[in-house]
């Protein structure tokens, strides 16, 4: 008997959090379809939104691919002051 994975893979597309990947529970057997994320830039926490994209298998584990909502998401910019 095996048992079903609880898990699947996030990659991170674009934004600030471009090219990490981290492992994900699954929710009701699907993964996520909006993950909202904090982050420090500058210093300075941040909340980034992503939304899923494409699902594929690969190597029998579920990865999805997450796009950046830079609409919904804390602005990406340092605090430094301009001259």
């Amino acid at each position: 008997m095996t048992t079903p994975d609880v898990s699947y893979i996030a990659e991170f597309t674009d934004g600030p959090l471009e090219g990490e990947v981290e492992t994900r529970i699954l929710i009701g057997g699907a993964a996520e379809k909006r993950i909202g994320m904090v982050a420090a830039v500058d210093g300075l926490e941040s909340l980034f939104w992503y939304d899923a994209g494409e699902e594929r298998e690969v190597n029998d584990q579920l990865h999805v691919r997450y796009s950046f909502d830079a609409g919904d998401s804390d602005p990406v910019e340092s605090d430094e002051e301009t001259f």
